[in-house]
C-alpha cells in the first residue's frame, strides 16, 4: 500500500506511543550494548500540575539526550516521577471538598483529610505523566516515583518507599546536629497559615504609600537638625524635638525595637544613644526605644532614619540581630493583630524595662509578649494600619508639609492655594504575594525546623570549583557560588497536613516539653522510656492540646496528702506524647530525589549501577532551591555527587520575549500546540531555540515551519517510494549488507554519502556539548537542504534516465540516506521518524536502532568538490533569473566566457543535471554579447544573454523602485538606532531586532544595487 499523502500526527502519535510502551522500549537498560551507563533524573513536576511550556521545553532536551544515548548502546535510565507538592495539593483537595459540599479540612481532622488526598491522587494525580507521554518522553514509566510513596495512608499496592528515605535522613541529620528547631524570620502566608519558600513568593509592583511620622524625643529633648548641600553649606537648620521616620507599613510600628541611623549621617549625630517615643498607643504607656547606628540605613532615602521591627522585616531582622534589639511579634497566623497575652499596659511596662536595660530577656520571653495596644487587638493588619495612621495624625504626630494646588475662586478663576497636609508619598512599591494564595505575604518570626547548611555546604562548593560537577552555561557557576557562599539556615518545616510529618515527638518534663527524634512511633516511645524512671508509660495523643488535657487528668490522680509534699500514683504514670504537627518542605524531600528514586537506603542494583547520575537539565530559577540542595544533601548523606553535569535554561517566553502569564493573555499551551502541529514540530522548535544561555522565544510561526520540515521529509520518502527507493516493496533493489553503501560510481551518490557523514559528526559534536540548537540547525540544513532539495532533484536523471546499474545504485543510496535521516532525527522528532522507519519495511523499532559510527572516511573529496560546484552554478543561475524576472519555465541559452579544467570537468559530468535544474537549453563558448548578465562560480564565468528576453527598461524601473523602498526602510532603522532615547527606553530585544532588520535591509540594498548596475551596462 502506498504511503499516505501526509503524516497524520494526531492518529499516529497515540498509536506509536502504545507500541513503544507495549514493547517496554524505554525500560532501563533497553538496547544496552556497552557497560557505560547514562542516567537522567526528571525534575519531578507537581502531582497537581498540568503540562506547560517550561515542562515541554525541559523534557524535550532530556529526551533528546536519553534517546541519543540509548541508540548509542548506553545502559540508559530516565527516571520519572512526581512531587507531592504540599501546598498545591492541599489547596486542590480543599477546593474539591468545598465544591462537593463535603466537610472542611479542619472538620474532617488530619487522618480523614489525608485519606481524601490519597483518594484524589489515585483519581487525578497522573494527569501530567500522561501529558509527558504525549510529548514523547521516553522515561522508564514502570519506575514512576512519588515523593510521598510509602508514607502512612499510601495505597498498599503502590510501589516505592520514598518516605522512609526522607525520614531516615532527617533522623540522621538531627542526630548529627545538622537539623534544629529555632525561631527565625520566614515568609508567612496568612491564607494557608504556613511558612513558604522564596520561590513561592511573587514580588509585584503595586501602588503604595510612604507615611512620614514623628517619633518624639524622650523627656522633651531637642537638637539642631541641619541639612547641607554638596559643598557643605547649611541649607536648612531648625530645632527639633523628634526624629522623622518614613514607613510603608505603619501597623508594624507597634513592634519597633529601635530607630537606626547611619553612623556617617551628621544630621542625627547629636541624638545617637538617646531614646524616642513610638507615637501610637495609650499615651501613658507609650514605649521609649533607643536611637542606634547601623550601616543599613540609606542616608539619601526618606529621612535617613529607619524604624527597626525585627519580627516583621527581613532587613530589620538582621539589624536587630546585630544590635541585640528585641523582636516583638505583632500578628497571629492569619495576619490579624495578636489578641493573646497580658494587657497592653503590663506588656509595655516590661518592654520599657528591657529598653532601659533594667531587665534581662530571652527569645521565649519576647515571643510571648504582645505589644499590640488593646484598641488594635484582633484587627486585620490592614484595618490596624488605617487606625494607626488616623490616631497618629489626630494627635499631630504626622510630619506635615505644604502642598499647592489650583482651585476656582468665586469669580471662576483658577488660583493657587497652599495647604499644610500630612506628608504621604504615593509611590510604587514591591509587594510580596503568595503565588497560590494571592494574599500579601508577611515576614513573621516563628518557630521552624532548619538545616544548619553552613555545616554541609563546603563539599557542594568544592565539587563545582574543582570541576567534578560542571554547570552550563558557565555563568551559572557565579550564581551558584553566590548562593552557597552566603548561605542562610534552610527552613524545612511547613504548617501543613499533606507531607512528610516531622519525626519528632514531645512529652512533658518538669518545666517544659521534652523531645525525642525517631523514625517511628515505637522508637520514639523507647527513647522516651530510656530517658525516664522505671514505671513511666507513654500515651500517644493527637496534639499539644490533647496532651495538655491528658496531663491535667494525670495530675488530678495525684494523692496530695500533707498539702502536696508527698505525691504518689495508684498505678504507673502515663505521660502524653504527641508528634510535631509540621511537615517537611517539599524541597527537602525532592533534595533526595536522585538516591530516593533508586531505592536508597536499600543497597539496590539500580543504586549501584546508575548513581551518581549523569546529566541534570533544569531551569536556572531553581538552581539554589533544588539543584544546590541536592548537591548538599547527596554529599552529606551518601558522600557522593548526585550528577556530573548541570544544564540550566531560562524561562520560555513568547515571540516578543515577554514572560507568559494569564493576565497578559500570552500563555501558549503545549497541548494545544501538539493538537494543531504535532509533538515533533514542538520538540524541534524547542531544540532549535535551545542555545546555551540564550533567550527562549517561542513563536507559533516557527512551530508551523518545523511541521513543514516534517512534511518535507515525508514527501521525500514518498518520492523515493514512487521510484523504488523506499517502502516495504523495495526488496527487489537488493539489500545493503554494509553499514553504508560501497563501490559507488556516481558523483552525486558519493557526495550525499559524504554529506551524511559530515552531518553525523556535526550532530554528535553538538549533542556532546549540549548545543541542541546546533544539532537542530545541522539536521534542518542537511535533511531539508541537502537531501530533500538537492539530492532528490539531482537523483532524478539517474532514477528516470540512468542505466539499470545507475538506477539500482541510486535507489540503494537514497534508501540508506533516508534511513540515516530517520536515525539522526529520531532523538528530536521521534514520532514521524518511527512511522517512516516502519513504512520502509523495518520490523524493529527505530528507538532501538544503533546510532551510526561511520566517520570522515566516507567523504569523497573529488565528488564533494564537483557537486558543490554544480549546486553553486545552478543556484547562481536561478538567482540571476529570479532577480531579472526571467519567466520560471523558460529555457535560456548560456555562454561560457571562461572556465578552468575542474569547472569544465564538473560541467561535462553533470551537464544534463545543470541544464534541467537551471532551465538552460544550450551552452556555447565565447564572449558575452551586449545585454548579458554575468554569472560567476568557482573557476568559471558565464553569461546569460537577456536583452531579447526581458524588458530592460521595465526591470530597471522595478528594481529602482524596490531599491528606493528598501533604502527608506533602512534609513528609518538607522534613525531609530542612532537616537539616544531609543537606546535608553527600548528593551534589549527590541534594539537587537532593529539591528537585525537593518542588516537584512543593507544586504538587500547591496543585491539590488548590483543588479541595477548590471542592467545599466546592457
Amino acid at each position: 500500500m502506498p504511503m499516505e499523502k501526509k503524516f497524520d500526527a494526531h492518529e499516529a502519535e497515540a498509536r506509536i506511543t502504545d507500541r513503544w510502551l507495549s514493547a517496554d522500549a524505554f525500560k532501563a537498560g533497553a538496547n544496552a550494548k556497552r557497560d557505560d551507563t547514562y542516567c537522567v533524573m526528571i525534575p519531578p513536576p507537581n502531582v497537581t500540575g498540568v503540562l506547560h511550556m517550561g515542562h515541554a521545553f525541559n523534557n524535550t532536551l532530556q529526551d533528546i539526550l536519553v534517546r541519543w544515548h540509548r541508540m548509542r548502546g548506553f545502559d540508559t535510565l530516565w527516571q520519572p516521577g512526581t512531587d507531592h507538592a504540599g501546598i498545591a495539593t492541599q489547596m486542590v483537595v480543599e477546593r474539591k471538598l468545598a465544591e462537593n459540599g463535603e466537610p472542611k479540612r479542619t472538620e474532617l481532622g488530619r487522618e480523614k483529610f489525608l485519606e481524601k488526598v490519597w483518594e484524589w491522587k489515585g483519581e487525578s494525580g497522573g494527569q501530567i505523566i500522561n501529558q509527558l507521554k504525549r510529548l514523547g518522553a521516553s522515561c522508564d514509566w514502570a519506575r514512576e516515583a512519588f515523593t510521598m510513596s510509602g508514607a502512612p495512608g499510601a495505597p498498599a499496592d503502590a510501589q516505592g518507599n520514598f518516605h522512609d528515605a526522607v525520614i531516615k535522613v532527617f533522623v540522621e541529620m538531627y542526630n548529627k546536629g545538622l537539623i534544629y528547631r529555632g525561631k527565625r524570620l520566614v515568609n508567612w502566608d496568612p491564607h494557608f497559615e504556613t511558612a513558604i519558600s522564596d520561590l513561592e513568593v511573587e514580588n509585584v509592583e503595586v501602588d503604595g504609600h510612604m507615611w512620614h511620622f514623628k517619633y518624639p524625643l524622650a523627656g522633651g529633648a531637642t537638637y539642631t537638625y541641619e541639612e547641607k548641600d554638596e559643598d557643605g553649606n547649611v541649607i536648612l537648620s531648625e530645632e527639633r524635638n523628634y526624629i522623622s521616620i518614613a514607613t510603608t507599613r505603619p501597623e508594624t510600628m507597634l513592634g519597633d525595637g529601635a530607630v537606626a541611623v547611619n553612623p556617617r549621617d551628621e544630621r542625627y549625630a547629636p541624638i545617637i544613644g538617646k531614646l524616642c517615643e513610638i507615637p501610637v498607643g495609650p499615651k501613658e504607656s507609650r514605649r521609649l526605644i533607643p536611637i542606634i547606628t547601623d550601616d543599613y540605613p540609606d542616608m539619601e532615602f526618606g529621612s535617613g532614619a529607619v524604624k527597626i521591627t525585627g519580627a516583621h522585616d527581613f532587613n530589620d531582622y538582621m539589624v536587630a540581630k546585630r544590635g541585640g534589639i528585641p523582636m516583638y511579634s505583632l500578628m497571629d497566623t492569619k495576619g490579624a493583630m495578636r489578641a493573646d497575652g497580658k494587657p497592653y499596659v503590663e506588656e509595655a511596662a516590661t518592654a520599657q524595662a528591657i529598653a532601659n536595660g533594667e531587665q534581662e530577656f530571652d527569645e521565649s520571653m519576647i515571643a510571648a509578649m504582645n505589644l499590640v495596644p488593646d484598641a488594635y487587638r484582633g484587627l486585620d493588619r490592614f484595618e490596624a494600619r488605617e487606625k494607626v495612621i488616623a490616631d497618629i495624625t489626630a494627635e499631630g504626630l504626622a510630619v506635615m508639609h505644604d502642598v499647592t494646588r489650583k482651585v476656582k475662586n468665586d469669580d471662576g478663576e483658577k488660583v493657587d492655594v497652599t495647604e499644610t497636609v500630612p506628608m504621604v508619598e504615593n509611590k510604587k512599591i514591591m509587594q510580596p504575594f503568595g503565588d497560590r494564595s494571592k494574599v500579601v505575604i508577611e515576614p513573621m518570626l516563628t518557630d521552624q525546623w532548619f538545616v544548619e547548611t553552613d555545616k554541609i555546604v563546603k563539599p557542594a562548593l568544592d565539587a563545582v570549583k574543582d570541576g567534578t560537577v560542571k554547570i552550563l552555561p558557565e555563568s551559572g557557576e557565579k550564581t551558584y557560588y553566590h548562593w552557597l557562599e552566603n548561605i542562610e539556615p534552610w527552613c524545612i518545616s511547613r504548617q501543613l497536613w499533606w507531607g512528610h510529618q516531622i519525626p519528632v515527638w514531645y512529652y512533658p518534663g518538669q518545666n517544659d516539653w521534652f523531645s525525642v527524634c525517631a523514625a517511628t512511633e515505637e522508637e520514639a516511645i523507647a527513647k522516651a522510656m530510656a530517658q525516664n524512671v522505671d514505671g513511666t508509660e507513654f500515651r500517644i495523643v493527637a496534639d499539644v492540646l490533647e496532651a495538655t488535657a491528658v496531663l491535667e487528668e494525670q495530675l488530678k490522680l495525684l494523692d496530695t496528702r500533707d498539702e502536696g509534699t508527698i505525691r504518689t500514683f495508684e498505678g504507673p504514670m502515663q505521660l502524653p506524647m504527641f508528634r510535631d504537627p509540621d511537615v517537611l518542605d517539599t524541597w527537602f524531600s525532592s533534595g533526595l530525589w536522585p538516591i530516593g528514586t533508586l531505592g536508597w537506603p536499600e543497597e539496590t542494583d539500580e543504586l549501584a549501577k546508575y548513581f551518581p547520575t549523569s546529566d541534570l537539565i533544569t531551569g536556572q530559577d531553581i538552581l539554589f532551591f533544588w539543584v544546590a540542595r541536592m548537591m548538599m544533601m547527596q554529599l552529606a548523606v551518601v558522600g557522593d555527587i548526585p550528577f556530573d553535569t548541570i544544564y540550566l535554561h531560562g524561562l520560555v517566553r513568547d515571540a516578543k520575549g515577554k514572560k507568559m502569564s494569564k493576565s497578559t493573555g500570552n500563555v501558549i499551551d503545549p497541548l494545544d500546540i501538539i493538537d494543531e502541529y504535532g509533538a515533533d514540530a514542538l520538540r524541534f522548535t524547542n531544540a532549535a531555540m535551545a542555545s546555551l544561555g540564550g533567550a527562549l522565544k517561542l513563536d507559533t510561526q516557527r512551530i508551523a515551519g518545523y511541521r513543514n520540515f516534517g512534511t518535507k521529509l515525508w514527501n521525500a520518502c514518498r518520492f523515493a517510494e514512487m521510484n523504488g527507493a523506499f517502502g516495504a516493496d523495495r526488496a527487489h533493489t537488493g539489500p545493503i549488507s554494509d553499514p553504508y553503501p560501497t563501490h559507488i560510481t556516481q558523483s552525486v551518490n558519493k557526495w550525499i554519502i559524504g554529506e551524511t557523514a559530515t552531518a553525523l559528526a556535526d550532530v554528535n559534536a553538538a549533542l556532546d556539548t549540549y548545543r541542541f540548537n546546533d544539532a537542530a540547525d545541522t539536521l534542518y540544513k542537511f535533511v531539508w537542504g541537502k537531501v530533500c532539495d538537492w539530492y532528490v532533484e539531482l537523483s532524478k536523471p539517474l532514477l528516470m534516465d540512468g542505466s539499470d546499474a545507475e538506477k539500482l545504485e541510486t535507489q540503494q543510496v537514497m534508501n540508506w540516506v533516508l534511513n540515516q535521516c530517520l536515525i539522526l532525527m529520531h532523538p528530536i522528532m521521534p514520532f514521524i521518524t518511527e512511522e517512516l522507519w516502519a513504512l520502509d519495511g523495518n520490523t524493529s523499532l527505530l528507538v532501538h536502532q544503533d546510532w551510526p559510527e561511520y566517520g570522515a572516511d566516507l567523504i569523497d573529496a573529488q565528488a564533494d568538490s564537483e557537486m558543490s560546484w554544480v549546486i553553486q552554478i545552478i543556484e547562481n543561475i536561478r538567482s540571476t533569473r529570479a532577480q531579472m524576472n526571467v519567466p520560471a519555465g523558460l529555457y535560456v541559452p548560456l555562454i561560457q566566457t571562461e572556465a578552468d579544467d575542474a569547472a569544465k570537468a564538473a560541467w561535462a559530468g553533470n551537464e544534463a543535471l545543470i541544464k534541467r535544474l537551471a532551465r538552460v537549453d544550450s551552452l556555447t563558448v565565447g564572449a558575452a554579447p551586449k545585454g548579458s548578465m554575468m554569472v560567476g562560480t568557482k573557476g568559471a564565468t558565464f553569461a546569460l544573454p537577456l536583452a531579447d528576453i526581458i524588458d530592460v527598461d521595465a526591470e530597471k524601473a522595478r528594481i529602482t523602485k524596490s531599491l528606493g523602498k528598501v533604502e527608506k526602510e533602512a534609513g528609518g532603522l538607522r534613525g531609530r538606532l542612532g537616537n539616544p532615547k531609543f537606546a535608553e527606553n527600548a528593551t534589549a530585544e527590541v534594539v537587537e531586532e532593529a539591528k537585525a532588520n537593518l542588516a537584512l535591509r543593507t544586504e538587500e540594498i547591496a543585491q539590488l544595487s548590483a543588479a541595477l548596475a548590471q542592467l545599466n551596462e546592457i
